[in-house]
């Protein structure tokens, strides 16, 4: 009797951690990424998770840039995962918030521009 529970258990753990977590939301939309360190102007895809956003460009079918943000971490393709703060000295600003880029892309209308740091990062959600 207990060996049939605890098989039930294990089984019901092992689903649960594989299953994959889905968005609460998901749009495609037109993302210009510009800052001195990149440059992105293409279509992409922005999905919206309880603890994360994913945003995703690309270009001829092939992801040009990947990033899961936290907001205190973000992860790209290209690396591994660093600090939301060194990832602003990095490639937008050392002035910016730590959450600046997860606070950015929490919103409904993203439209951020800072001329003078070379820093501008448009959303133009696509209507379905």
């Amino acid at each position: 009797m207990i060996k049939k529970y605890l098989l039930i258990i294990v089984l019901s753990i092992f689903f649960i951690g594989c299953a994959s977590k889905t968005p609460i939301k998901t749009s495609s939309a037109t993302i210009i990424f510009k800052t001195p360190a990149m440059k992105f102007y293409d279509k992409g895809f922005i999905n919206k998770y309880e603890n994360f956003i994913e945003v995703n460009i690309l270009n001829l079918g092939k992801s040009v840039l990947y990033l899961k943000i936290y907001k205190d971490e973000i992860c790209q393709n290209s690396f591994k995962c660093i600090s939301s703060k060194e990832f602003n000295v990095n490639y937008l600003n050392s002035n910016y918030n730590d959450d600046f880029l997860y606070n950015l892309f929490s919103k409904k209308y993203i439209y951020f521009k800072d001329k003078q740091n070379g820093v501008f990062i448009k959303v133009k959600h696509d209507k379905i």
